[in-house]
């Protein structure tokens, strides 16, 4: 089983969090899962995690196309 670096999470619940608004935590990732990620970059990896499970991207960073943010 893949040990999991500390700084490797932190930058990794920090990408899910910019990109999806979720923490590791919140998403139900146990240490086997994080292990299937552990080998990639931690930004990489959340992109990752997101696509295999469909996650929507945070409309601050992603919007919606059509969307239009008025200031």
């Amino acid at each position: 089983m893949t040990t999991i670096d500390a700084e490797w999470l932190e930058d990794f619940d920090r990408a899910l969090l910019s990109l999806f608004a979720i923490s590791h935590g919140e998403a139900g990732m146990d240490a086997y899962m994080l292990g299937c990620y552990a080998d990639l970059e931690p930004r990489e990896a959340a992109m990752a995690y997101g696509n295999d499970y469909d996650l929507a991207r945070t409309p601050l960073l992603w919007p919606v196309p059509g969307l239009v943010l008025h200031n």
